[in-house]
């Protein structure tokens, strides 16, 4: 297990500085200037020439990547990110409040993804070539067809410019202080996110959970069960669920992905103020530092998505539990 644990280390530094040189690279080979795109075009045509040095000069421009990628590390090393250029605010500091302000939105949306979309998958795969798994399996292929934005845009439109029923966005009342928002009211403007991002989540995982499901109903132990006389449901519950559970875990852990990915967009749709949006705000905005640190904290936290995936595995089944210590999972 020590082994193991300083293997993972290993792994989740050299990712860290992997992401964080791709993308100082892809934010230098960005022609958005930070000066205009922070300043704003009047405020910079207003602006002496002297100032816009001084601006140009804090924040880098002009600075080859590769030296302004060496002072950040060096920084980051002591556990300073830098300063974000469009909140004026240490980036720890930023990423930490959009985390929090995302956190609700993607654990409920990781939970509900997974459970209706194994819970289809399973349906789908011991119904196979019937209705239902027919029903299911278009629903999936139309959902893995329809762009993100597009499906959050008419969720937005039906429930709440039409119906009424929710709010057109943010995540809590306007004009109401932070004190004085309850649990109900975030509740309240979480519900269409969430159901956006969680539905565009289900395809993939039912999908492979209906093949899983085929193949282990398809196996000799299930026709033998068949044969004493066990129902469907029957043999699906007792002998079909154990035999899926690791293939669910590995593909409910590695969806945080998807979801992290998917709530860039829903995010800017519904004006919630979450990890999402502070990205397409820092890319927009040439902000490097902030762009970093959001980037280095969903791919900590698709990392450890995945950690516990694999030390779950020993949890689930016994016999995987040398191969997890052994560091083979």
């Amino acid at each position: 297990m020590l082994r193991y644990a300083i293997g993972q280390l290993a792994r989740f530094c050299a990712l860290m500085v992997a992401v964080s040189a791709i993308t100082f690279a892809l934010v230098g080979a960005s022609p958005i200037d930070p000066v205009q795109a922070n300043t704003g075009q009047t405020a910079l045509l207003t602006m002496s020439a002297q100032k816009r040095e001084q601006l140009a000069e804090r924040w880098g421009v002009g600075v080859p990547v590769w030296e302004r990628y060496l002072d950040w590390a060096a920084d980051a090393v002591h556990g300073d990110l830098g300063e974000s250029l469009r909140f004026n605010a240490p980036v720890t500091v930023v990423v930490a409040d959009r985390l929090a302000g995302s956190a609700l939105l993607l654990a409920s949306s990781w939970i509900i993804s997974g459970v209706l979309g194994t819970a289809l998958g399973v349906i789908a795969g011991a119904m196979r070539g019937g209705v239902v798994d027919r029903a299911v399996r278009l629903w999936c292929y139309l959902l893995s067809a329809t762009p993100t934005f597009w499906l959050a845009i008419i969720v937005l439109m039906v429930f709440a410019v039409s119906l009424g029923w929710f709010p057109v966005g943010f995540s809590v009342p306007i004009g109401v202080s932070a004190a004085s928002v309850s649990f109900a009211d975030r509740l309240h403007h979480l519900v269409l996110p969430a159901l956006t991002l969680s539905v565009t989540g289900v395809a993939n995982i039912a999908l492979h959970t209906r093949e899983k499901t085929v193949d282990v109903l398809a196996s000799d132990y299930v026709r033998f069960a068949a044969t004493r006389g066990e129902g469907r449901w029957t043999i699906v519950a007792r002998h079909g669920l154990r035999n899926l559970a690791l293939p669910a875990l590995t593909l409910q852990c590695s969806s945080v992905s998807e979801i992290i990915g998917g709530s860039v967009l829903v995010e800017q749709v519904f004006s919630y103020p979450g990890l999402g949006q502070a990205t397409v705000t820092a890319g927009l905005g040439g902000d490097a530092p902030l762009l970093v640190g959001l980037a280095l904290a969903t791919a900590a936290l698709v990392f450890f998505g995945n950690l516990a995936a694999n030390l779950l595995y020993g949890l689930v089944d016994p016999r995987m539990r040398g191969e997890v210590a052994r560091g083979r999972s």
